[in-house]
């Protein structure tokens, strides 16, 4: 029987997780979960493969606008949901979920899409390449010092309800977009993700719990939420704070939050996940081995409509670069392109007849894209060639931000 691959339909949402289900290792997501990723899913960009009335393959996407260098916010498919059957692999089928999205993605002027890779292998022959990484830390506090800067003290702390402080929390992440690149403005629905809190999923750590930092005129200007993990030894109490959001508008909020959570009592340990990699905490400690920091990709970038998303962003200063692009799987973006920025930032992107200056492929610009990995270590590792000396250097420049991007979700 051939497959057949279409839109889903309102009634076949349940088969079509179930199946998602299974390809991430069959293990059932709570109620509260599954009923939030129906809440978001969307219908018309969801896809499913059917084998009968059996659902094989699926992908989706949600409508995101993503920050990138320079602030701007720009539509971008947020792909989700790839999966296919273990009975249907080695079919083309993953193959053909991309082929299809990706035009999906094209038609409706979206010029990025972007992912999460459970396995990151997989989607570089899509034309994804990583853009961000994440860090995480397990902080020793029995032996790791804060730092904090002068104001810290002023900074009130009050213990909330993570539901009835879910407004003053979201004021303060609408800040984020305009502060680093990689950063999701908060669509509809979305806020509901971080209170996310299954009993079951919780692997005997507390309830979540969230605190909140106030200014001196009561402003709510920072927030963590995070749960406690009791643990005892025979030499007595060896709890764990697990951090799942450190959001503030200022550095002086920022350390009062951090110190908050070093100091909980019964615990001596901090673990936090999908952190910036440039995070402020790595100069806060005293001892930043200590901190155990690690790093692992995050968020997987890929230009669609390659000159649109090229003008989009800002750069950090003037730029003048005739680049040579191939794209096998979207041969749309590939030939010469003449990217020009001016000293403002702003930018142009035109097909050209004019000499190549740089080569390389869509995955490396999705990799340089958010400013986060630079053209010059791709250079390196032999993922752009130079064709004009000098060209790599002024464009790795051009390309790079001052701040690493981040994704502080996922999706």
């Amino acid at each position: 029987m051939a497959l057949d691959t279409r839109v889903l339909q309102g009634d076949e949402w349940d088969a079509w997780y179930d199946h998602l289900e299974l390809a991430f290792g069959g293990v059932p997501e709570s109620p509260e979960e599954r009923a939030l990723y129906r809440s978001l899913t969307e219908p018309e960009r969801s896809l499913g493969v059917w084998d009968g009335e059996t659902c094989v393959g699926s992908a989706g996407a949600f409508s995101f606008r993503l920050s990138v260098p320079g602030g701007a916010l720009v539509p971008a498919a947020g792909v989700t949901m790839v999966g296919v059957a273990p009975t249907h692999r080695r079919r083309g089928v993953l193959t053909s979920l991309m082929r299809r999205q990706l035009d999906d993605v094209r038609a409706g002027g979206e010029p990025l899409a972007v992912l999460t890779a459970s396995e990151p292998e997989i989607y570089g022959r899509f034309g994804y390449g990583i853009g961000a990484y994440g860090m995480s830390f397990d902080v020793d506090t029995t032996r790791v010092r804060l730092s904090v800067p002068p104001g810290t003290d002023a900074v009130r702390m009050r213990l909330v309800d993570p539901r009835k402080s879910l407004a003053d929390c979201e004021r303060v992440y609408a800040a984020l977009p305009a502060t680093r690149p990689g950063v999701p403005a908060r669509q509809p629905g979305w806020e509901q993700q971080g209170l996310l809190d299954p009993e079951g999923s919780r692997g005997g750590a507390s309830p979540l719990k969230c605190v909140v930092a106030e200014g001196t005129d009561g402003e709510v200007v920072g927030y963590a939420r995070y749960r406690v993990k009791p643990d005892w030894e025979q030499s007595g109490s060896d709890g764990k704070v697990l951090v799942s959001e450190v959001n503030a508008l200022d550095p002086v909020s920022y350390a009062a939050l951090w110190r908050y959570l070093f100091e909980i009592d019964l615990t001596w340990h901090v673990q936090a996940y999908g952190r910036p990699v440039d995070d402020p905490l790595l100069h806060l400690v005293s001892d930043v081995r200590r901190a155990v920091p690690r790093t692992r990709d995050a968020l997987h970038v890929r230009p669609v409509d390659l000159p649109a998303a090229l003008a989009a962003r800002s750069y950090a200063g003037p730029l003048d670069v005739v680049l040579e692009v191939e794209d096998a799987f979207c041969p749309w973006n590939t030939g010469r392109w003449h990217l020009v920025a001016d000293a403002d930032g702003t930018a142009r992107c035109e097909p050209t007849r004019e000499r190549a200056e740089l080569e390389l492929s869509v995955r490396e610009l999705g990799s340089a894209y958010l400013g986060g990995i630079t053209l010059a270590s791709l250079g390196a590792a032999g993922r752009v060639r130079e064709l004009r000396p000098g060209a790599l250097a002024r464009a790795s420049r051009a390309f790079a931000w001052d701040v690493a991007p981040w994704l502080p979700h996922g999706f």
